[in-house]
């Protein structure tokens, strides 16, 4: 969100403005320490109180460390709730993704509206439900070598990462937690065989990728439900680790599906 102000406007206000509305000039819709410094040729000290100050003021919301938002003209001393969230993102999680269902709702492949939006991220995570801004953040860690097969979508002027289509069914399936559930992650796999941009071989390169055994396991059993036995599904099998696996840990799982070494509930 930027303010937008002509040469002549800002020499009217006090020096502090002044200095305030040249940063939001410069910078995207989130404003970090580091774009007072480059903005300004301040120090990092001398940045950290400018944007306490501002704040203080009621020109900024601060969202997060070293981190900021601008608050519109017609808002100040309001609850103000950024128009779009995900800018927050690159600035609040650093190598991080959206994913999960939130990245199901971009794709097309569910008509489920949830009220959090998923972040992977790789710096560790004490809390996994965050409110940034009056935004909710559903937040799970994820090491740095799985920080791979995502987008970057243009947000207004922040780019921001997107797991692809391919790389949110993996997801989901490496932890169904990340779907709402083992249920609205078959209902999206479902989905996403009916696409155009379907990929079996993106689906077999990430799954090796992501190294979790239970992975093959439930993307084989659910391919068989969905649409009966396949070549992903017999590739699936092919490759299958031993020991058994749940097909959600958050259900009564009591019947063992001896083919696929898979934990379902009774009614599976």
């Amino acid at each position: 969100m930027m303010i937008n102000t002509s040469i002549s406007d800002r020499r009217s206000y006090p020096i502090g403005r002044q200095r305030l509305s040249t940063v939001l000039q410069d910078a995207n819709e989130v404003i970090e320490t580091d774009d007072v410094v480059k903005t300004l040729s301040v120090t990092r000290i001398e940045a950290s109180k400018l944007l306490s100050r501002w704040t203080g003021q009621g020109w900024l919301r601060r969202v997060g460390r070293g981190t900021y938002v601008a608050v519109p003209l017609g808002l100040l001393g309001s609850r103000y709730v950024l128009d779009d969230h995900w800018v927050l993102v690159p600035s609040l999680y650093g190598s991080s993704y959206i994913g999960g269902w939130t990245a199901a709702e971009y794709w097309d492949l569910t008509e489920q509206l949830f009220n959090d939006t998923v972040v992977m991220t790789s710096i560790p995570v004490r809390q996994k439900q965050q409110i940034r801004h009056g935004a909710r953040f559903l937040v799970f860690h994820t090491h740095q070598r799985k920080v791979f097969g995502t987008k970057t979508v243009w947000r207004g002027c922040t780019r921001v990462p997107l797991s692809d289509i391919h790389r949110t069914i993996i997801d989901m399936l490496d932890n169904p937690k990340l779907g709402g559930g083992i249920q609205h992650v078959s209902d999206c796999l479902g989905e996403y065989l009916k696409k155009p941009e379907r990929s079996d071989e993106s689906l077999k390169e990430y799954a090796k990728r992501i190294g979790n055994g239970a992975v093959l396991k439930r993307l084989g059993f659910l391919m068989e439900r969905l649409s009966g036995p396949s070549k992903l599904s017999k590739w699936c099998q092919e490759r299958m680790t031993t020991g058994n696996a749940r097909i959600d840990s958050a259900l009564n799982c009591t019947r063992l599906v001896t083919k696929w070494r898979l934990w379902v509930p009774p009614n599976w």
